[in-house]
């Protein structure tokens, strides 16, 4: 059982390491945001299984899926939110 909690956290640690490589490379401000999210949602998932695996489906387990899930929802407004604050900001629309 430890091999995979460890494979987990692994896994979460290598998407962040993938998430910030992309979050360079990428050109504009708007595919960065693609990055972030990308990571939230990758790493948090990882790291929500790795806290299932280790504990089962107690309070603890299951305060790290709800922290998780407001994440992904208050991630997905925040990024929208900036998407179109930057839209709105670029020149010539």
């Amino acid at each position: 059982m430890q091999i995979a909690i460890d494979a987990c956290l692994a896994f979460a640690v290598a998407t962040v390491w993938l998430g910030a490589a992309g979050f360079v490379r990428l050109p504009t401000p708007l595919d960065r945001i693609h990055a972030v999210t990308f990571i939230n949602a990758a790493a948090g998932a990882a790291i929500t299984l790795a806290a299932f695996l280790a504990d089962g489906p107690t309070d603890r387990a299951c305060k790290v899926l709800f922290i998780w899930l407001f994440t992904l929802a208050a991630g997905a407004a925040l990024s929208h939110i900036t998407g179109r604050a930057l839209t709105h900001r670029q020149p010539g629309q």
